[in-house]
């Protein structure tokens, strides 16, 4: 069986073990709140809720007023997600090879839910939940499936921490 490759041979790992780290803060800081119900739709003081706001205002009505469909999706990326970047970070460093099929799995379950439901409402869906702000949307969102789709090359064959990419 080939040896993994040591994580300073693999920069793209570092990249990833970064990004994910950063997703396991955005996941606490931004989707648990309209999973639970928090009402971010005015700033309060809170940093949380202020920065909710801040992004939610101008460019993701969708999020500020979210449906229950999509309390469900933020709910799996507040927790479902939250858990496998918790696994999947140190995965990436230590070169865990079973990571590959949750990894593949996570990153086509974003790019068909965020990629095509999340999008496709925020430009194409009902007026109330268009964004009015599609750069601003696309600046913050836009990680969330392109940084999983490299991941999901990343995890094409077997043994991928056995090679650089």
């Amino acid at each position: 069986m080939p040896q993994n490759l040591p994580l300073r041979q693999r920069p793209i790992d570092i990249f990833f073990a970064v990004m994910f780290t950063l997703f396991i803060i955005t996941s606490c800081i931004a989707d648990m709140l309209p999973t639970v119900g928090v009402d971010f739709s005015q700033p309060d003081g809170t940093f949380l809720v202020d920065s909710n706001y801040w992004y939610a205002h101008d460019a993701d009505p969708l999020f500020m007023n979210p449906p229950v469909w999509m309390r469900i999706v933020t709910g799996l990326s507040a927790f479902v997600y939250l858990a496998f970047y918790l696994v999947l970070v140190p995965s990436l460093i230590r070169g865990w090879n079973r990571i590959q099929l949750p990894a593949v799995i996570y990153a086509t379950l974003i790019a068909g839910i965020t990629g095509i439901i999340v999008f496709g409402v925020e430009f194409f869906g009902e007026p109330e939940f268009q964004t009015q702000n599609p750069a601003k949307f696309l600046a913050f969102n836009l990680p969330y499936v392109l940084i999983p789709l490299l991941l999901l090359v990343r995890m094409r064959k077997p043994l991928p921490f056995t090679r650089k990419f």
